[in-house]
């Protein structure tokens, strides 16, 4: 999906209380996709973490290798930062972000204070994910491949609603990286990405090439 695509975006300047803007259907579908490969990362690693809460001995069918260790990273104190399983917050903020990409669908305009808190909400996510990398990679040693597939998740979403956010007028920006953020918002995510890939490749290469 190019940025392009999602930046189709319907404004009424008249609306009562100030402007709105809606979002095309490029980022209604990347939204809802996003938020559904989060919801079922999140959906697996709860029933899995409820399966091995009732028997210790249980083991994650993702639990694949000693590298690729599901049941390690429930295991561990990280996994219920906030006094409760990770995934159940997911549970809620990615079904959150469903309902705003079927939202746009329908033909919703939302005003810029909702924008930004959808953007606050996606950089909360990204800022979160980026702490469980670290702990996954350095202090578990251990990787989730459902928890892969949240972090990448988040990044496309914080990504495309940051680029969204700042063409639209509704983040202050200098024109070049609008008109950049036009044609290149995939570079970002795609990027984001790739250093994630680079760094499990090179903290397990001695795995990965055994």
């Amino acid at each position: 999906m190019t940025s392009s695509a999602a930046s189709d975006v319907s404004t009424d300047h008249d609306a009562p209380g100030g402007r709105t803007v809606g979002g095309s259907k490029g980022l209604a579908w990347l939204l809802v996709i996003t938020g559904a490969a989060g919801l079922l990362a999140a959906w697996v690693i709860t029933i899995d973490k409820f399966k091995l809460l009732e028997d210790p001995g249980f083991t994650p069918g993702c639990s694949l290798n000693p590298v690729v260790s599901c049941g390690n990273i429930m295991e561990s104190d990280q996994a219920a930062v906030f006094g409760f399983p990770n995934p159940m917050l997911g549970l809620v903020t990615y079904g959150m972000v469903i309902a705003i990409g079927m939202g746009l669908f329908a033909g919703a305009r939302y005003r810029r204070w909702y924008w930004l808190g959808l953007n606050a909400g996606t950089l909360f996510g990204v800022g979160f994910c980026t702490w469980l990398q670290y702990q996954s990679l350095y202090e578990i040693n251990a990787l989730c491949l459902w928890c892969c597939l949240a972090w990448v998740a988040t990044i496309f979403m914080f990504w495309y609603v940051t680029s969204h956010n700042i063409r639209n007028g509704l983040l202050p920006a200098p024109a070049w990286l609008r008109g950049f953020l036009d044609e290149f918002t995939w570079v970002l995510p795609v990027v984001h990405t790739g250093v994630i890939g680079m760094l499990i490749l090179t903290r397990w290469w001695d795995f990965w090439t055994g």
